[in-house]
């Protein structure tokens, strides 16, 4: 098969940075400002009740990435353990996240290289000019060709650059620290002035769970590493730990290094367009805003890379599952790079583009539909502990039946703070991509693997779970729910945490229920052993 002609060169190194260089991306340049906007202050708290969370759903996936290391593994694992449906719908998910990934870190590199081409961006508007949008395309590009020249090249890039990109945020919070900051404005206003519902909405909407999310990038990268049982949990943890504790102490020097001036309409009226850079400008920081600048094209430069690298996996997994045609599948034997997969994931990067001009657009889309694909490791981590108990497992999650809930409950819970205008675009684009599987499946057999009658009863839990979450995001409190129903007064805030928590885990119960030993695990677990 495909897969046994990947090349297996990636190191603990090379995995780390490639997780790091996801998580350290354009996330850094904005995620401070989008968090204060909406929690203030309290935005610290966001930072790290986001990463807690992810801490989580990192374990799960360490204990999955351990036992089967897969490139593609987010698009693999529900086929293992659930069949076609279940894993069709984690992987349109995976692509509505994964695809629209290097489109945002061209636009982040694009607004802040306005500084130097004026013409570029809209700072009325806070959108991407046309001629912005042509640039984003040639750097799209540039990934490209720096993942088509293969595995190797793209760790050549990314591991020096992602040392680069992770000097800067450092050398920004020590020079940050060491210079006169108004430490007053942690509470100038109030630490939490839009109150705990502003703390829990930043870490879906303002770029925070987009940012730790980029520790995927070993898990799937995991088929290409050398020793990838024990290097991929290894850097997913790694990963996870650095990105908490870098955001954080980025966030607390953001909102100290503010003017208090800037501050009498409130943290949500406080507007920049390159944050970090014009914050360094008000300290009297020259040089180290033009190295900020700067960056602002490096960092992206390299995650924009990885994601396309990921987003490469992904369609490579979903040819290999069945849903898309085989070609999608063949692997270069000289780069060892699914071309076809490759070539895809730059065209369909591209058509995010013009719908989406702006970064702030896309991070709440590409978060919430990330994590839609992430809740689904819990699941099918408790399945393989009943269908396959004996395989080999580099790393084996303690205490599994309270780590799994608690991640799928917390997965949900992000899904809801997104609120409902973007839910409701999102999970109905989950319903509809069944549809089109069942149609395309039906009239193509020939491309198109018909799932099975079991694998279908098996994926009927997950249907309905995107239904219910549609229902709690159009029912639920005044800051998450639709703003159709705020005069019924439906589910007010905290209860409608307990309400999504209590319907999570029914729906975490009957997923793992719905598990069952499918033949593509079998042969996954041979072809390992």
């Amino acid at each position: 098969m495909g897969r046994s002609s990947l090349k297996h060169e990636l190191r603990l190194i090379d995995l780390v940075m490639a997780s790091l260089g996801g998580i350290i991306g354009s996330g850094w340049l904005f995620g401070a400002l989008y968090a204060a906007n909406v929690a203030g202050p309290a935005s610290i708290l966001s930072w790290v009740l986001g990463g807690i969370a992810v801490i989580f759903i990192g374990l799960i996936f360490a204990e999955l990435t351990g036992m089967l290391p897969e490139s593609g593994g987010v698009a693999r694992y529900p086929h293992y353990s659930h069949g076609h449906l279940t894993s069709f719908i984690m992987g349109w998910a995976i692509w509505i996240g994964y695809a629209a990934s290097p489109a945002i870190q061209a636009e982040a590199m694009v607004q802040y290289s306005a500084h130097y081409i004026p013409g570029l961006f809209n700072a009325t508007t806070n959108t991407i000019k046309p001629p912005g949008l042509l640039l984003a395309a040639v750097l799209m590009f540039m990934f490209f060709l720096i993942n088509y020249f293969g595995v190797r090249s793209f760790a050549r890039v990314n591991t020096p650059l992602t040392l680069i990109k992770f000097i800067m945020p450092t050398l920004t919070i020590i020079v940050f620290l060491a210079t006169g900051l108004h430490w007053h404005n942690l509470h100038v206003q109030h630490f939490a002035p839009y109150g705990s519902a502003g703390v829990l909405e930043a870490i879906a909407t303002s770029g925070i769970i987009f940012s730790y999310l980029g520790f995927r990038q070993a898990v799937d990268l995991a088929g290409e590493a050398k020793n990838p049982h024990r290097d991929v949990p290894r850097a997913i943890m790694l990963s996870i730990g650095i990105g908490i504790v870098l955001y954080s102490l980025l966030q607390v020097v953001f909102i100290a290094a503010v003017p208090t001036a800037d501050l009498r309409q409130g943290w949500a009226h406080l507007a920049m367009a390159a944050p970090f850079a014009q914050l360094a400008v008000g300290l009297n920081l020259g040089w180290l805003a033009a190295l900020l600048y700067a960056d602002a094209i490096i960092s992206p430069t390299g995650t924009g890379n990885v994601y396309l690298a990921s987003t490469t996996r992904v369609l490579y997994a979903m040819a290999e599952n069945g849903y898309l045609p085989k070609v999608l599948a063949k692997v270069d034997p000289k780069t060892g790079i699914p071309v076809a997969s490759l070539i895809l994931a730059f065209l369909l990067g591209l058509l995010f583009l013009a719908p989406f001009p702006a970064w702030n657009q896309l991070v709440s889309v590409i978060s919430s539909a990330t994590v839609l694909t992430y809740i689904m490791g819990p699941v099918s981590a408790a399945v393989f502990r009943q269908t396959a108990p004996d395989a080999p497992r580099f790393y084996k999650v303690p205490g599994l039946s309270i780590v799994g809930p608690v991640a799928f409950v917390m997965g949900s819970w992000i899904i809801y703070w997104t609120g409902w205008n973007v839910d409701w675009k999102l999970l109905l684009t989950m319903l509809v991509g069944v549809a089109l599987y069942a149609l395309f499946a039906w009239l193509l057999p020939e491309q198109i693997e018909r799932p099975s009658w079991q694998s279908v009863k098996s994926g009927i839990w997950l249907v309905v779970y995107l239904i219910a979450m549609l229902a709690m995001s159009y029912g639920g409190s005044h800051r998450f729910g639709s703003p159709y129903n705020h005069h019924k007064g439906l589910i007010h805030f905290p209860y409608d945490l307990i309400v999504s928590a209590l319907i999570s885990l029914a729906f975490y119960y009957w997923g793992v229920a719905s598990g069952y030993p499918t033949s593509q695990l079998t042969e996954a677990l041979e072809d390992r052993a």
